[in-house]
């Protein structure tokens, strides 16, 4: 039943208590880290364990895998969702496995507190943890950080995008499998030896950290013992996304307003005295003008069309798709209500099953989705393998997920022989190009604008 990888997964999860697993979507790790845990359970108590996930993937992807294969019918799956009576109740079910999303967890730890029942732990999309601090850091994870290494005597990272961001990404998803001990006890630690730091703001932290010329060698080097690396497209034949890019030129007068704003923002980004929250802000609002639309100041979601090129581009996306079901992701709320207005035969992502279940039939022809919303847990290869770029966003963790929602590793998997095709709608000489560039090249944010800005300065 299990393929190799799966195999090679479920032995490691055996082999090391507290552990990382970097598999890559679509590889059937969930699946994997069942049958570790059931094969452990023979010699050693594992349950209850908990497992902490995104929302969907908390309260349906575990408990629809462990139903779906005969060799883990048996285990329950309980979801610590809805109400805190139902939590409650929940917790008295005595499942062998518990759900819970991110967002809930904080409740969790404080409702249990001194009486933490789990002896496992399965962080699904570990990367959420790379912003702890053992000194402040997001309170999802200084509340995990409490029952994380005592009572809880085994711990699994799952994760197939460990360093969306590059290497300091790392050190708080392994501090919870070791408490330090391969990468620094602090993240200061950790930052001082394996990086050059430089101011690039005002603020104390506004600092760009450049890994040093070993960096990279070392700090997998140090972790490999208790991490597993699985790539699918290693063992199936899967190639690379086709990318077409589409190019967009704004309309004159939306030229113009987009100029004098990014004018605005690179005078923010150039005096380094500004605070970030306003940089950010014009940042954004260069990047709505980009998209067609923009947010009016102190009204609650209400928006004013600037122009509708990029709309038309994808018009002519879907229609040379022949017939072909098209992915479309989209940015900002705005954009969705554009193109539920352009394209009324276009349905968007809800979490309801059947939606899912519809469009892997072929009978949803455009699905918009937010990459923030398309990510662990589903699968839409079936449905299609063409996506649309209607705008994109920073957030490369999100990009790349959106991708392999229809990507070449599902294709594979399927046997389709389809290529994956991507098409990037880009509104020219914008900060769409400079997205773009991000989450080509990984570069942080605000270095990518630092060097746009100097090339501005040289013309």
């Amino acid at each position: 039943m299990l393929r190799p990888y799966q195999w090679d997964i479920a032995m490691h999860i055996i082999k090391e208590p507290r552990c990382n697993i970097w598999a890559s979507m679509g590889s059937g790790k969930t699946l994997a880290t069942l049958i570790g845990l059931d094969m452990l359970d023979v010699t050693e108590s594992v349950f209850p364990a908990l497992v902490i996930a995104p929302k969907r993937v908390a309260d349906t992807v575990w408990a629809e895998e462990a139903s779906k294969w005969a060799t883990t019918q048996h285990l329950t799956v309980c979801k610590l969702t809805g109400s805190p009576i139902k939590r409650f109740e929940a917790l008295q079910s005595g499942a062998d496995i518990y759900t819970i999303s991110f967002e809930l967890l904080p409740w969790l730890v404080k409702h249990l507190n001194k009486s933490w029942p789990f002896k496992t732990v399965v962080v699904d999309e570990a990367s959420r943890l790379k912003g702890f601090r053992t000194r402040g850091g997001s309170k999802r994870c200084a509340e995990l950080a409490r029952v994380a290494h005592g009572p809880t005597k085994r711990f699994i990272n799952l994760t197939g995008t460990p360093s969306p961001n590059g290497l300091e990404d790392l050190w708080g998803q392994q501090w919870f499998v070791d408490a330090g001990e391969r990468l620094g006890r602090s993240f200061t630690a950790y930052s001082d030896r394996w990086f050059d730091v430089k101011q690039v703001g005002a603020s104390q932290f506004a600092v760009k950290r450049t890994p040093k010329t070993h960096a990279h060698k070392q700090i997998v080097g140090a972790i490999e013992d208790v991490t597993i690396t699985v790539d699918i497209a290693d063992y199936l034949k899967v190639d690379k996304p086709v990318v077409t890019m589409v190019p967009v030129a704004l309309p004159p007068s939306a030229a113009k307003t987009y100029r004098e704003m990014e004018k605005a923002m690179y005078v923010e980004l150039d005096n380094g005295t500004a605070e970030p929250v306003n940089a950010a802000a014009k940042t954004s609002k260069c990047h709505q003008i980009a998209n067609g639309a923009i947010y009016l100041d102190d009204q609650d979601g209400q928006w004013e069309l600037v122009h509708d090129a990029k709309l038309d581009a994808l018009e002519s996306v879907i229609e040379e798709s022949a017939g072909e079901p098209v992915l479309v992701a989209y940015h900002f709320k705005h954009d969705l209500e554009r193109l539920k207005k352009r394209f009324k035969h276009g349905v968007e992502l809800s979490h309801d099953p059947k939606m899912v279940e519809a469009w892997n039939r072929g009978e949803v022809p455009l699905l918009f989705v937010h990459p923030a919303s398309a990510g662990h847990g589903l699968n839409l290869a079936q449905g299609g393998h063409i996506l649309a770029f209607f705008s994109v966003d920073w957030n490369l963790e999100y990009h790349l997920q959106v991708i392999e929602r229809i990507g070449p590793a599902r294709q594979a998997q399927l046997g389709t022989g389809m290529p994956c095709l991507l098409y990037y709608i880009v509104a020219e000489q914008t900060v769409d190009e400079l997205i773009v560039e991000r989450l080509q090249t990984k570069k942080s944010v605000q270095q990518v604008l630092t060097d746009a800005m100097k090339r501005r300065g040289a013309k």
